[in-house]
């Protein structure tokens, strides 16, 4: 499951960079084609490097809760879950140590 997610993630993330490589290479044709300034096309890349990384964020949001709907509906506890089960069980067993201990 969590393999899928991650070639899901990877695959997202993989067609983003290329989308940014894109706006690059487009960026460089309006500049040829509508005769922009550099600073105008540096504006624009920058632009589409925001619009990136906010896709970036996005998608790295959506497979995340993608994967905690996912171990929800198989029933896995989160890590910090299972880190207090593992306390509460470590617990209980010094509690019964103790007490065979004073038999």
């Amino acid at each position: 499951m969590f393999e899928m997610a991650e070639k899901i993630m990877l695959t997202g993330m993989g067609a983003l960079c290329m989308t940014q490589k894109k706006a690059e290479e487009m960026a460089n044709e309006m500049k040829e084609r509508f005769n922009m300034t550099e600073e105008e096309g540096k504006a624009f890349v920058e632009k589409m490097q925001q619009n990136f990384e906010q896709s970036q964020k996005k998608l790295e949001e959506m497979a995340q809760q993608e994967i905690r709907q996912a171990a929800d509906r198989l029933g896995m506890v989160s890590r910090e879950e299972f880190e207090k089960l593992q306390q509460r069980v470590e617990q209980l067993e010094h509690q019964q140590a103790s007490q065979s201990a004073q038999k």
